[in-house]
């Protein structure tokens, strides 16, 4: 009985781990996505102070 909790919890720790690093891949699209984007808007503005971030 317990090596079955014992592989039944392997299981979803592995499974959650999975989907943590999904979701974290995600977020590092969308961000990338969103510095791209201020990145473009920023070089057309012709170079003034008009940035939206600060990096």
């Amino acid at each position: 009985m317990v090596p079955l909790i014992l592989v039944l919890l392997l299981v979803l720790i592995l499974f959650g781990a999975g989907f943590a690093l999904k979701v974290l891949w995600w977020i590092a699209a969308i961000v990338l996505v969103v510095w791209l984007v201020g990145f473009i808007a920023r070089s057309g503005s012709g170079g003034g102070r008009s940035r939206w971030y600060r990096w």
